[in-house]
């Protein structure tokens, strides 16, 4: 799903390079800046945990121990899944692993809140067509054959993870296109498939992968292969800012119905957000979507995380709510990331595939908590610091 909405990975630092450099031609007697982590860890007791169903136990350590063949070699929990291949599908049995195995540590925020911000995502299904038609006429593009991309941490280790991509002009390095300019003069890139709206390949972009319902029954599973490098920046805060909704009204259902009683306005829409982006094609299955850490997402068990603050292939205790308020309280596997998933205490639930979880994953919106559940003598991940405001 790599994802999400699981696009945009890692964002474009166009300005980087640059800053470094202006910052090595100081040569004046600048305080340096004080600066903190942007989230804390809490030591925690097993007790302090709230309780989960033996069924929603079962479940959540399934998910996390189906990610096991790609942990085997990790420092940090290849020992720990090694010792898990053993353990029966039993409620006690999983229960006396995880107290024997795992230390509890609850997320905070920079300034010590314990709640945060949990969402849901999806696998959309959209129909479409592998022939361009005057009804499936959206195209679905793969990568871009004239990006290029550039990593940055060999240079800047400060970088690890970004990138920049952007096109060849003569010998210099430009930013790619943003999604406005996509969308109007297309791109040199693989079609493949055509959607029927617009708004459904908006949403397939968010989502970060998904299935294409063909004309002759079959499904087409694309999910996200790389993105043009501009920055995420959600359709519905547009709206908001536009005064054709308020914020508590924004779920994808409400924008789905702008959309429809707007259509000349879609492409000022979608031209609000300048990230574009590009999927590859699966392999039929009917397993779940993989995420980041290319594994099979597990509905209601999977979550996509921020990396910065959560290692993918963490076991996470989850307590927030549905969106119809009910209790959610259970352990899930953090094997997914996603542009809008950044923030301190901060998880977007993995909801299934159709229509039914597509309304689940529109509508949440909650506060939550999220506590970590990290191996016993592994070393706390080190958290990146901020500076301070002035």
């Amino acid at each position: 799903m790599n994802s999400r909405f699981k696009a945009w990975r890692n964002t474009l630092l166009w300005t980087a390079p640059m800053v470094a450099l202006l910052a090595g031609c100081n040569s004046g007697d600048t305080a340096k800046p004080q600066t903190h982590a942007i989230a804390t860890y809490s030591s925690a007791t097993w007790e302090a945990l709230p309780a989960v169903s033996d069924n929603d136990l079962l479940a959540g350590f399934g998910s996390w121990r189906s990610a096991c063949t790609r942990l085997k070699a990790d420092p940090v929990w290849g020992a720990t899944c090694s010792a898990a291949t053993n353990v029966p599908q039993a409620a006690d049995a999983i229960r006396g692993f995880l107290k024997e195995h795992l230390e509890v540590y609850g997320l905070r925020s920079s300034g010590g809140n314990a709640n945060g911000l949990i969402t849901g995502y999806y696998e959309p299904v959209y129909p479409g067509s592998l022939m361009q038609n005057p009804v499936a006429n959206v195209p679905v593009y793969g990568v871009p054959d004239d990006m290029i991309i550039v990593s940055l941490e060999s240079i800047y280790p400060e970088l690890k993870g970004k990138r920049l991509r952007g096109r060849l002009e003569g010998r210099v390095l430009k930013p790619y296109d943003d999604a406005a300019a996509i969308e109007t003069k297309g791109v040199k890139a693989p079609v493949l498939a055509w959607l029927t709206d617009p708004m459904d390949l908006q949403f397939l972009q968010i989502q970060g992968s998904g299935r294409i319902q063909l004309e002759d029954g079959r499904q087409l599973r694309i999910g996200y292969a790389d993105q043009n490098g501009h920055p995420y920046r959600p359709i519905g805060r547009w709206l908001v800012d536009q005064g054709e909704l308020k914020k508590e009204e924004v779920t994808m259902g409400a924008i789905s119905a702008w959309a429809k009683a707007h259509p000349t306005r879609i492409p000022e829409l979608l031209g609000s957000n300048p990230s574009y982006v590009f999927f590859n094609r699966n392999p039929d299955s009917n397993e779940g979507p993989r995420g980041s850490l290319n594994v099979p997402l597990t509905s209601g068990y999977s979550v996509a995380v921020d990396r910065k603050v959560i290692p993918l292939g963490s076991l996470l205790w989850l307590s927030t709510t549905r969106p119809d308020g009910s209790a959610l309280v259970r352990p899930v596997a953090a094997q997914d990331t996603g542009g809008a998933i950044t923030g301190e205490v901060r998880a977007d639930l993995f909801w299934g595939t159709g229509e039914a979880a597509g309304q689940l994953a529109g509508d949440m919106k909650q506060q939550g908590q999220i506590w970590m559940l990290w191996p016993k003598g592994a070393a706390l991940p080190q958290l990146p610091q901020v500076a301070d405001k002035p």
